[in-house]
């Protein structure tokens, strides 16, 4: 064998022996997001022998949705106003000339909770009977479930979403309005239902807390004010307060009309009037939403490609929808020819140009206000 072939074989040996396998990392490894928001998810080359190339799939093979949006390198996988079918897991594929390696992410879409009572009131029962209310929850993350009575939480059974009250022998001060409360981090739901003790003496009617706006939307800076009222006697004593967080310091109450100044993106959420007398404890819920306007980033920011390549450039913003989106070329009268725009903030170039160089400008509107985010563009031989 003559020097050459043997250096040849020597080398080849050496590129087998220490070529290493591609090891990713995906950040976050899971997320959760309401639907119509947005997420990425970044894999990362950890370690392996270059060149590495990336992909990502469904893990059930499935084809990715037409709002899941790759980056040029491979590496961020975006998903664009998100819809129920797009939870589940992705896995980012790293392929070199040593192997292969997958690492997974999770998505998950949240839903508010609903709830639902067996039997509905109003339920007659006489006394001596046996009585049982079952409440069943549904929501995304699952809901916690409470059975309540004058504000009191009571003993129950509970399984995976199903929590049943029971009461061996139903006496007269049994009676009254029990409330079947449900809750994740999505909201509150319930459900009201009446007991009437028949062949007894009865029971105290707890009070009745009613809201004149059931859900109110506000835009960022403006006052809202929402109104409670409440029946009983003696005459219920009236407050507010608001799920799992202070009231804003910018509050007063006044007559059972709670006011709001100036409010912000975290003065939404579920605020709770609560009715109290002698005889018992109601609650009425008021969910504010406040509108802002978008918030906008461009992926990538910063791009450099060949001339011929394919520019992709992704509008995502964050804000009060619906959200529509406008891209520019700054300093210029307009973008290239050719370009191609869709609804969900995608810009692109098919074969770019020298001449395609440049500062590319997207603009995200709502009803509230608008927001920009700029994309460099390099395109070098």
């Amino acid at each position: 064998m003559d020097s050459s072939k043997t250096v040849l074989l020597l080398c080849s040996l050496l590129w087998t022996v220490c070529a290493q396998a591609p090891v990713v990392s995906v950040d976050p490894r899971s997320a959760g997001v309401r639907l119509g928001e947005s997420v990425s998810f970044r894999c990362r080359v950890v370690s392996g022998s270059q060149p590495v190339r990336l992909e990502w799939k469904r893990t059930n093979n499935h084809p990715l949705a037409d709002n899941v949006k790759i980056g040029p390198d491979g590496s961020v996988l975006t998903v664009a106003n998100t819809r129920n079918g797009n939870q589940g897991q992705y896995r980012c594929v790293a392929t070199n000339s040593a192997g292969r390696s997958t690492m997974m992410a999770s998505l998950t879409i949240k839903h508010s909770p609903k709830v639902r009572v067996t039997p509905a009131g109003p339920l007659r029962v006489r006394v001596g009977e046996p009585v049982a209310l079952e409440c069943h929850a549904t929501g995304r993350p699952r809901p916690s479930i409470t059975w309540q009575r004058h504000g009191t939480t009571l003993v129950t059974t509970t399984t995976e979403d199903t929590s049943t009250l029971k009461v061996a022998a139903v006496s007269s001060e049994d009676a009254g309005l029990y409330v079947c409360q449900v809750q994740n981090t999505e909201g509150v739901a319930e459900v009201k239902v009446e007991v009437i003790i028949e062949g007894g003496h009865g029971a105290a009617t707890a009070p009745k807390a009613t809201v004149s706006m059931a859900e109110v939307t506000a835009v960022e800076g403006h006052t809202v004010t929402m109104q409670c009222q409440a029946t009983g006697s003696p005459l219920p004593v009236v407050s507010w307060s608001k799920l799992r967080a202070p009231l804003p310091w910018q509050h007063t109450v006044e007559g059972g009309v709670l006011t709001l100044t100036s409010v912000g993106r975290q003065d939404s959420g579920q605020y709770i009037c609560n009715a109290t007398n002698t005889h018992g404890y109601s609650q009425a819920y008021t969910q504010l939403e406040v509108d802002s306007p978008p918030y906008t980033t461009s992926l990538p920011d910063q791009v450099r490609l060949r001339p011929g390549d394919t520019l992709r450039l992704q509008c995502l913003a964050h804000g009060s929808h619906p959200i529509t989106f406008h891209w520019t070329r700054v300093g210029r009268a307009s973008i290239p020819a050719g370009a191609e725009t869709t609804k969900n903030g995608q810009l692109l170039i098919g074969q770019v140009k020298l001449i395609d160089s440049g500062t590319y400008k997207c603009v995200a509107t709502n009803h509230v206000g608008s927001s920009e985010a700029l994309a460099k563009v390099t395109v070098k031989a």
